[in-house]
């Protein structure tokens, strides 16, 4: 419920305004009437430690625009099955990478717009800038102090790239789904589900795609049957698997392609190379090691069971949103 008026600026603070932190913050003001905020970073459609985006991953460098690349690579293949329906072209299908991106874009555009609309017909103040926990009740963005009865941490994750040599030459999900220009021959790092989905949309968009994998199968911990089916499907489209192959370090020519040198091999001529090997929390710089919030070595917030009527100066309920963690942060009394 909302407390008092001017004891707090708000009932609740979102730090993070993804899926979870919207819907939290917009159903804590509608549904319960609390005097509710939230912050984000500036718009890109590449994350950075000072900029993200009202959407947050999932319509911005995630699910959404994933899904229109997926759209656009499945036509080369209707294309070729066409043929066997009876069309013929004088040519073959020529398509627009930037056409593709430029629209995807503004996709992207329109959705924030209707983020705002949601989070403004709901009474939920939206700050702009890069939020820090203070104390257990105070919150600075950009400076900018805001107290509030409770805090909510939203922040979900950012892709995780191995300390490698040659790192900075390689491009993570992110990225990808902005590039300037399609990959001619790309090297995919991982055996993941992240990794498979970019697989295809770049074979079906006609770039070279070679996946890397340390495991002997991709999609660990998946159906069996699953793992090899997929596998097969993607190898009969043209994609090329190495298997049991773990990355050492990333070279750049004078020409500009890149190498790839794995446990086993170097393979060379890559226009691109991607790693898609994890995410991990987006805690840092937070604030939260300085209110005494223990973290793990990845940065995760270590969190235990909250017993009702325990006297403890904070406490941290976690709950899963859209893949991504949320964190909820209050005084218990």
């Amino acid at each position: 419920g909302s407390s008092s008026a001017g004891e707090y600026d708000y009932d609740l603070f979102t730090i993070g305004a993804g899926s979870g932190g919207v819907r939290a913050s917009r159903f804590a003001s509608t549904l319960y009437g609390a005097r509710a905020a939230i912050c984000e970073m500036p718009f890109s459609t590449i994350s950075a430690d000072d900029l993200g985006g009202l959407g947050g991953t999932c319509v911005l460098r995630g699910c959404v625009p994933k899904k229109l690349l997926v759209y656009a690579s499945k036509f080369s293949h209707e294309f070729e099955e066409s043929h066997g329906f009876g069309w013929a072209y004088d040519t073959d299908p020529k398509h627009d990478w930037s056409t593709l991106i430029a629209n995807k874009n503004t996709e992207l555009q329109r959705l924030v717009g209707i983020y705002k609309n949601i989070l403004k017909n709901a009474n939920v103040d939206l700050i702009e800038g890069r939020g820090k926990v203070v104390d257990p009740h105070t919150v600075s963005v950009d400076g900018k102090l805001y107290t509030a009865k409770n805090i909510l941490i939203a922040v979900g994750g950012r892709p995780s790239m191995p300390d490698i040599p040659g790192i900075e030459h390689v491009i993570d999900s992110d990225a990808a789904l902005d590039l300037p220009s399609k990959p001619e021959k790309i090297a995919i790092v991982g055996g993941g589900y992240i990794a498979l989905e970019f697989a295809g949309i770049f074979n079906g968009l006609k770039s070279d795609v070679h996946v890397f994998i340390r495991q002997p199968k991709v999609l660990r911990g998946f159906d069996e049957e699953v793992r090899d089916f997929v596998a097969e499907q993607m190898s009969l489209r043209g994609i090329t698997f190495h298997t049991e192959h773990s990355p050492q370090a990333i070279t750049k020519s004078n020409d500009g392609l890149l190498s790839l040198k794995t446990n086993k091999e170097t393979i060379g001529g890559f226009s691109h190379v991607m790693f898609a090997t994890g995410r991990k929390p987006n805690t840092k710089n937070l604030g939260l090691e300085e209110v005494g919030v223990k973290m793990d070595k990845k940065g995760a917030i270590v969190v235990g069971k909250i017993i009702r009527g325990l006297q403890v100066p904070l406490a941290f309920i976690v709950t899963m949103t859209s893949g991504f963690f949320v964190i909820y942060l209050s005084l218990l009394g």
